[in-house]
């Protein structure tokens, strides 16, 4: 895992440290898929700020946090605010199509369910 230099740089896995088991643990939470799956969607990195989730702040930390540790999003400081992206890239390389797949199947999900996430 790349380690933090100062105390606005957060540690990430590089990409041979990511791991289908972490992933698909960050991936079954349905919190954790919702912010996944508006980051897919977003043409920038976005700001914590910007996702309203039912759950309180320091539990939306925490899935941020596992989210970046398992290396299925990146996290960077840009002033006061915390950007997030998905790491499509590296996770397309390491594991084709998963993502896509859970997407599509997140997407059917909700539309079978009813639910607008």
């Amino acid at each position: 895992m790349t380690t933090a230099t100062s105390t606005r740089e957060l540690a990430h896995p590089t990409r041979d440290e990511i791991r289908l088991e972490g992933v698909l643990h960050a991936l079954s939470d349905p919190m954790r898929l919702l912010i996944v799956r508006e980051m897919a969607v977003a043409e920038a990195d976005l700001a914590c700020s910007y996702f309203t989730l039912p759950v309180t702040k320091s539990t939306t930390t925490h899935h941020f946090r596992v989210l970046r540790e398992s290396g299925v999003i990146r996290q960077a400081y840009r002033g006061t605010a915390k950007l997030n992206g998905l790491r499509r890239e590296d996770l397309d390389a390491l594991f084709p199509g998963l993502i896509e797949r859970v997407l599509e199947a997140a997407a059917l999900e909700a539309d079978r369910l009813g639910t607008d996430d």
